[in-house]
């Protein structure tokens, strides 16, 4: 590509931004389109925002000087231009979609007034907007509550606690976080919850909101028991945001598909961020998408020989505050049988360790409390090399804690 090659980014969350800032860096001119008002932010941290130890100007990325806010309506492969929504048009030698994912809204009764808006008090939780509407709904003794007990859902229940809120955490499936966290990590975390005033039910299916005067009132479960409520907080999971990529007839599965060079089923668009699929896995996390960002600078700034292999990726939850509280988990948490198991549990400090071996690999381990030790941990599994028969380095790596 040549240093006059125009490449065009839509999308400024934390993929789109690393993505203009890596090819600043590297002498290539990038245009940023980006549809919030807002500076761009670290979307990570919105749930220290709405907790009160950030204020939204700590969690804002350093924007790169071409941002342009307007809202992409379409693509035009053939013109190569992008169509915004105050009849603009932005030419592009390369485009990349960095649109991210929407929250998912779940098919209750009552969730959307007759104009096909959320009712008065019911909010979801993925963009600035969404963390300062709550903000400026939550006082002391308010009566909440949150649907979805993911990672989400435990980070906006703690939020809104910590800001004197009655909180209850609705969860459909059985335990917390069950996509990362084995049984006894997810009743770690449910205790710490408790410990804020959080009262979280298990097994609860939601099926109606119930609203007065476009203002909601209470939540209504499966078995017809009712809850008062004066916000509710959907955190039900995300979806990879696509219309723009179906609209344009690129590829797309879950998300849009793209090969080890970020492209897509057109040569001249890319994507990156939750809004790609690379080699079947749509990630929806934050190491994923810096990576990819990353590798496509390199490419766009003409380095051929970089690819995207995909990540192993870490979810980490850092809850600080009086109470805090710590969790990692990586790679399955859960045995299989033939698995190796190492525990260690001190019920006392609230602290949990596991790791799974397999055929004398580390595929997973998940980590409460102190984590000195998920560096160390982290890559022995990223690394995928056996260990060493006796044992004794894998009980020294979940014991020793220096190294993260």
């Amino acid at each position: 590509m040549t240093s006059n090659t125009r490449v065009v980014v839509i999308g400024a969350g934390l993929a789109g931004v690393r993505l203009a800032r890596r090819l600043g860096e590297l002498g290539t001119p990038v245009t940023l389109v980006g549809e919030e008002e807002h500076r761009p932010y670290n979307r990570v941290l919105l749930a220290e925002v709405l907790a009160g130890r950030y204020t939204p100007d700590v969690i804002a990325l350093p924007a790169p000087a071409a941002l342009t806010r307007a809202r992409v309506l379409g693509i035009d492969r053939e013109a190569r231009t992008v169509e915004c929504a105050d009849g603009s048009k932005i030419a592009y030698d390369r485009l990349v979609l960095a649109t991210g994912s929407n929250p998912v809204l779940p098919p209750l009764r009552g969730l959307f007034t007759p104009d096909h808006v959320l009712p008065e008090g019911v909010h979801a939780f993925r963009t600035m907007d969404d963390c300062l509407g709550l903000s400026k709904a939550v006082r002391p003794g308010v009566k909440a509550v949150v649907i979805g007990g993911g990672l989400l859902g435990v980070s906006a229940a703690r939020a809104l606690a910590q800001r004197g809120a009655q909180v209850m955490l609705a969860q459909q499936s059985e335990r917390l976080m069950e996509r990362q966290l084995d049984p006894s990590a997810s009743k770690l975390v449910r205790r710490h919850l408790g410990d804020l005033g959080v009262e979280v039910h298990t097994d609860l299916r939601v099926r109606d909101v119930r609203c007065v005067g476009g203002a909601v009132r209470s939540v209504e479960m499966a078995d017809g028991y009712a809850l008062d409520a004066e916000i509710v907080v959907l955190a039900c999971g995300v979806h990879p945001r696509v219309g723009l990529a179906q609209t344009a007839g690129l590829q797309v599965r879950k998300g849009v598909v793209v090969d080890d060079e970020l492209r897509t089923s057109d040569p001249y668009i890319h994507a990156i961020g939750d809004c790609a699929q690379h080699d079947g896995n749509v990630y929806g996390l934050a190491t994923p998408a810096l990576e990819q960002a990353d590798v496509l600078a390199e490419l766009l700034a003409g380095r051929v020989n970089a690819r995207y292999t995909g990540t192993r990726s870490l979810t980490r939850l850092t809850l600080p505050g009086q109470t805090a509280f710590d969790l990692a988990a990586f790679g399955e948490t859960e045995a299989l049988p033939g698995d190796d198991v190492v525990q260690l549990a001190d019920a006392t400090r609230g602290t949990y360790r596991k790791v799974v071996v397999r055929d004398d690999r580390l595929v997973g381990g998940v980590l409460v409390g102190e984590l000195g030790t998920v560096g160390a941990l982290a890559r022995a599994w990223e690394g995928a090399e056996p260990l060493p028969s006796d044992g004794g380095p894998l009980l020294h790596l979940l014991t020793n804690d220096g190294g993260s």
